[in-house]
């Protein structure tokens, strides 16, 4: 006898499974990274200075007492404003963004220990990354919930019916009121100058136009 197959249990692992959830932190971190890579080597090649991986994967340039550090500071606030838009376009769920976003730093904080040896001692390392985490949130939340609330549509049917409706109506109207008349004419009934029957069927009369009297 054959064994009956359990349903498939609902809940977050049917609706996220792990390899869909590894290959969305994946994208995300690839995002923040190639854009941080593009901004970072812009800025060396307007400031005139060399690239170095240390101004990505690195924390010793980010300092509040000069100014390169507050445009890497910068440089990372403007990659949490992409990471809220690639949050939008691939996890377009409010309720999960807040997980995404601190993964995606945390990461970013291994891979810098990994790189550096050592655990960032500026606080304006700490102070940059805790404001980058709070935007891509805020910024994250907001626009899933707007793209949630967003009304669907179901095609442009309503017009076309709207319209195909009036215009049934209207020709139904034309064609009642053709009809009627020609019914009027078979019945003997004449509307405006012409010739016609009259209503005992008996004869023909023409209507003709009356003079006005002018000494009345």
């Amino acid at each position: 006898m054959a064994r009956r197959r359990r349903p498939p249990r609902s809940g977050a692992i049917t609706e996220l499974p792990p390899l869909r959830i590894l290959g969305q932190i994946a994208a995300l971190q690839g995002i923040y990274y190639a854009t941080a890579l593009i901004l970072m080597l812009f800025m060396t090649l307007v400031m005139g200075s060399s690239f170095k991986l240390d101004l990505v994967f690195g924390w010793a340039s980010l300092r509040g007492d000069t100014t390169q550090g507050w445009l890497i500071g910068f440089v990372w606030l403007s990659c949490a404003g992409v990471v809220v838009v690639a949050l939008v376009a691939l996890i377009a769920r409010s309720k999960l963004v807040l997980d995404f976003a601190l993964t995606l730093h945390f990461i970013h904080l291994v891979i810098v220990v990994l790189y550096t040896g050592f655990l960032p001692r500026h606080v304006a390392w700490w102070a940059t990354m805790a404001t980058s985490c709070a935007m891509t949130v805020a910024g994250g939340s907001y626009g899933c919930r707007w793209r949630e609330l967003r009304p669907i549509s179901f095609g442009g049917h309503g017009s076309r019916s709207t319209n195909n409706i009036d215009g049934n109506a209207t020709s139904s109207a034309e064609n009642g009121s053709a009809g009627g008349s020609h019914d009027d004419e078979e019945m003997g009934f004449g509307r405006g100058r012409g010739r016609g029957r009259g209503r005992d069927g008996a004869g023909e009369y023409e209507m003709v136009g009356m003079k006005t009297d002018g000494n009345r």
